[in-house]
């Protein structure tokens, strides 16, 4: 099979998730031309200059579920215009079918992406032969495109189990993958044989690192832009950890991200977080003050206010944090 242009060792350092920034009008069903290109092409800008070192894009906070196609296009098409090949770019193909991710998979790789983040079609709760031959047909149909696997098992109806790790090891495309929670990473790197980069949230960069100095190094991070200086922070901090023992700074600004997430989960719970996780995110942005996420697109408009104040208080807390590291 061939190797696709990306290859696990292209993967490290901070990678930012964004939101699809949206127009005012963009909870009204009747708009249909919602994407602000402008604060998209703005905030690719902007995090490159402060140093991040990939860009993934149209998960479920990018709202890939609720855009149409034309929407997306023209998002990739802002994403790749303004990173010009200074940093990797990831688009997002999910659907509820092979045919039609393959075939978005295709229209991005002509767009000019590097990437694509890429669930399983979740109609139907997939068992692990269906999802592995699902991402085996993805790379046979687009051999140059790299793959990160979306791993997010309340939005695919899939628990991502240790044996799906084994067998999509062995596809080339898979370089990586956005992954939650670090319980299974032992048995999952050795799994893997360590082909797939697995990319734990900021919070879990630091325990992640410890276990594995030498092949953990990259995180993704939606908090990148609710102000990027504490994920940058981390990822300098750890790298330099790596090489003197000296971990009490990456603690250190672990624990301050850790800080801005307390309130950020209904309940404590990513399940409650994951019914409302688009308005929650754009609530915590918006609130940060750094981008414009903008308003969410139906059908997800409705979120309790309740826990949307926890996702603007854990927006001011990222904010505050990001302006203080900024003036040091």
């Amino acid at each position: 099979m061939t190797r696709p242009k990306l290859t696990v060792d292209d993967i490290h350092g901070a990678w930012a998730i964004v939101p699809t920034p949206s127009k005012p009008n963009a909870s009204d069903w009747k708009a249909s031309d919602t994407v602000d290109l402008d604060e998209t092409k703005r905030v690719v800008e902007q995090l490159i200059e402060a140093g991040v070192n990939g860009i993934l894009s149209l998960g479920s906070l990018g709202e890939a579920a609720t855009l149409t196609w034309d929407e997306k296009r023209d998002f990739m098409e802002a994403l790749v215009k303004a990173a010009r090949g200074r940093v990797p770019v990831f688009g997002g193909t999910s659907s509820l079918s092979t045919r039609e991710t393959i075939w978005q998979t295709r229209e991005a790789e002509k767009i000019g992406v590097d990437g694509v983040m890429i669930g399983p079609p979740m109609w139907c709760a997939p068992d692990v032969p269906t999802a592995v031959q699902f991402y085996r047909d993805v790379a046979e149909a687009c051999p140059a495109m790299a793959i990160c696997v979306y791993a997010n098992p309340e939005a695919f109806k899939f628990d991502f189990p240790r044996p799906f790790w084994a067998q999509v090891s062995d596809i080339p495309q898979v370089v990586t993958a956005k992954y939650l929670g670090i319980g299974a990473l032992v048995p999952d790197l050795k799994l893997s044989q360590k082909k797939i980069r697995f990319l734990p949230i900021d919070i879990d960069y630091y325990a992640a690192a410890r276990i594995d100095p030498e092949f953990c190094t990259a995180f993704w991070t939606s908090g990148a832009v609710c102000g990027p200086a504490p994920v940058i922070k981390l990822r300098d901090e750890v790298a330099k950890a790596k090489e003197t023992g000296a971990w009490g700074e990456a603690q250190k600004i672990t624990g301050d991200i850790g800080y801005t997430y307390q309130t950020l989960f209904p309940n404590g719970s990513f399940k409650d977080f994951s019914s409302y996780n688009i308005g929650l995110e754009k609530a915590r942005m918006d609130t940060a003050g750094w981008m414009k996420a903008g308003p969410c697109r139906p059908p997800y408009t409705i979120i309790p206010e309740a826990y949307l104040e926890g996702g603007r208080e854990s927006g001011r807390r990222w904010g505050e944090l990001h302006r203080r590291l900024e003036d040091e």
